[in-house]
């Protein structure tokens, strides 16, 4: 079966996966705290699909990072004009090349929102946010429907930690994470 995904299908679904996320967000329990959104991600199934994304960047944006994380390349696009998701504003896209995982769903799968820590794992991480958002705790501690997946991706040239606790429902991720995407593409050009 071969994808019809561009560009412009992504742009003609973005409402769509807004309201999923702020409805995703409210059943979190975290619409009100003062996150910031420092950039999206799209899933693909097709390398050739992720490929003809990747030749068609220059129309939306800039590769600012590709690394690769857990075996395959990511792309970090810097866009050239700013995505707005409720009082977001979100200038970066992640555009992974596919793994050997079948999405659902291809076209955007999740927002990564940054919770300010000097955390280097996920236990401390999830300490810091549970006194943040203590309403939290049930989900972290896998009593509700919501999936939590706690890992600590690293880029091969990357030298900070950057902790990463993700809360997933159907096919809507929200991921929590200490360092913006600027901060984590700086380091890795910083020399060891």
């Amino acid at each position: 079966m071969t994808s019809t995904l561009s560009f412009s299908n992504l742009l003609n679904s973005w409402p769509s996966f807004c309201e999923n996320i702020q409805s995703f967000m409210d059943e979190l329990g975290i619409s009100t705290y003062p996150f910031e959104c420092d950039h999206v991600a799209i899933r693909i199934n097709q390398f050739t699909v992720a490929q003809q994304l990747k030749n068609q960047i220059h129309e939306f944006g800039e590769i600012v990072s590709e690394n690769i994380i857990n075996g395959r390349p990511i792309l970090i696009i810097k866009l050239n004009q700013t995505l707005h998701l409720g009082h977001f504003t979100i200038d970066y896209l992640e555009l992974p090349f596919p793994s050997d995982k079948h999405y659902p769903i291809e076209g955007w799968e999740h927002i990564e929102l940054i919770f300010p820590s000097n955390a280097i794992d996920c236990q401390e991480l999830t300490h810091e946010l549970l006194l943040a958002i203590p309403t939290l705790r049930p989900i972290i501690a896998n009593q509700t429907a919501i999936k939590v997946k706690m890992s600590s991706p690293k880029g091969e040239k990357e030298r900070i930690a950057n902790p990463t606790i993700a809360f997933k429902k159907h096919n809507i991720c929200i991921k929590i994470h200490p360092h913006h995407i600027k901060t984590i593409i700086a380091s890795e050009t910083t020399d060891e």
